[in-house]
């Protein structure tokens, strides 16, 4: 267990440059793991996994993700 990171909401929100509602949302939809120790914490490895499973996607409105057209496939 050697320099496991766990962030907060409202750390996760911050580097996610977020609010704290989104991260709840994206949490409360399975989408970020997270951990219940009093508040819901994030691991480290939880969040990188997200931004890399979620990269090139639009996720402004988590009811209606979508791919991120590039000028190739425009």
């Amino acid at each position: 267990m050697d320099d496991i990171k766990i962030y907060t909401v409202k750390e996760t929100a911050e580097i996610l440059k977020t609010n704290t509602n989104y991260v709840y949302d994206l949490i409360k939809r399975g989408m970020l793991p997270a951990l219940k120790l009093g508040s819901y914490k994030i691991r480290k490895e939880s969040l990188h996994k997200f931004l890399e499973e979620f990269e090139n996607y639009d996720l402004t409105n988590l009811d209606e993700i979508s791919k991120i057209k590039t000028m190739q496939s425009a």
